[in-house]
C-alpha cells in the first residue's frame, strides 16, 4: 500500500492543484506575496499527509504530521478568503 491509495491524499492533492493554478493569475504583487503563501500552505496539506505516512511505523510521528495537515488547510482557506476580498 502507498499514501497514493489514501482517499485523504487524493482529495488533498486535488485541492492543492486548484488554488495553485488560480494563484498564477493574481496580480504581480500578489503573485509573489499572498499567492506564494497560498501555494505553500496548500502544498503543506499534502506534504504533511505524505510525510506522516512515511513515518507510520512510529505512531506518534504519524499522528503528529496528520495533525499538522488540518492546520495547513485552515491557513489555505484563510488565504483564499483574503484573496476573494481583494
Amino acid at each position: 500500500m502507498s499514501y497514493r491509495n489514501l482517499d485523504i491524499y487524493r482529495i488533498s492533492f486535488a485541492l492543492f492543484i486548484e488554488p495553485h493554478r488560480a494563484s498564477l493569475f493574481l496580480s504581480k504583487y500578489e503573485l509573489f506575496e499572498l499567492g506564494s503563501q497560498l501555494r505553500r500552505s496548500s502544498d503543506s496539506v499534502v506534504s504533511n499527509i505524505v510525510e506522516g505516512y512515511g513515518r507510520r511505523i512510529y505512531k506518534r510521528e504519524y499522528e503528529r504530521f496528520l495533525i499538522f495537515s488540518p492546520s495547513s488547510n485552515d491557513e489555505t482557506i484563510a488565504h483564499l478568503e483574503k484573496i476573494s476580498h481583494l
